[in-house]
């Protein structure tokens, strides 16, 4: 078959960086982020997140290819931030919003599990 291995969806080449950033040259306080290896989820997800950011002006991204396994996310931001502040704290926040999600996901299940 033509098709890709399945692994290649999820398994970072040797040589290859998870995350490359790249300046826009025309625009000021936007750049473009490339991740390696994710899809929708992450995108819409980290999309999401960046638009509650008041410094963000606009965040977007899109999959170049279905054979590419890769998103781009482009932030624009104000002057007060730049987009590689606002995309590490975005991507903290989110760090800290499934930590809470999993602590109560295993707190309920804890009680559940107690009762039987």
């Amino acid at each position: 078959m033509n098709a890709p291995d399945r692994y290649e969806r999820f398994v970072v080449p040797e040589g290859t960086k998870k995350v490359s950033y790249e300046r826009d040259t025309k625009i000021i306080n936007a750049a473009t982020f490339t991740i390696e290896r994710e899809d929708h989820t992450i995108g819409n997800i980290l999309r999401m997140q960046l638009h509650s950011d008041e410094n963000v002006l606009f965040a977007g991204y899109k999959l170049p290819h279905p054979l590419q396994y890769k998103i781009l996310v482009r932030i624009h931001t104000t002057s007060q931030s730049s987009p590689m502040q606002a995309y590490n704290q975005a991507i903290n926040d989110l760090d800290k919003e499934l930590d809470h999600l999993k602590n109560a996901f295993e707190n309920e299940v804890a009680k559940h599990v107690r009762d039987f």
